[in-house]
């Protein structure tokens, strides 16, 4: 059974960083694609950015440049590497792969 969590969530300035961590269970790496979302408060849940499974790497144009997706098999997780945060960066952040969602975690930008 497909299982995963996300974590790392949390309040920053404008300008700072955060990092987001997805752990999985039952999922290989090697053969599935993973993905971060965003649902910001009265908006859709939207791309965020996509590791395939051979570790092609893409993402969406609002988070170009500033973030920047990877993961550890070893540890069997996903990471978001979010930098120069903006306050339209504030949402639920959720971890996604072969249809299975996390529960999110909350990403607050404000002064």
């Amino acid at each position: 059974q497909v299982q995963v969590v996300e974590s790392g969530g949390g309040l920053v300035q404008p300008g700072g960083s955060l990092r987001l961590s997805c752990r999985t269970s039952g999922v290989d790496f090697s053969f599935n694609a993973m993905a971060w979302y965003r649902q910001a408060p009265g908006k859709e849940r939207e791309y965020v950015a996509l590791i395939t499974s051979t570790g092609n790497t893409y993402y969406a144009d609002s988070v170009k440049g500033r973030f920047t997706i990877s993961r550890d098999a070893a540890k069997n997780t996903m990471y978001l590497q979010m930098d120069f945060l903006k306050p339209e960066d504030t949402a639920v952040y959720y971890c996604n792969t072969r249809s299975v969602w996390g529960q999110g975690t909350q990403v607050t930008v404000s002064s």
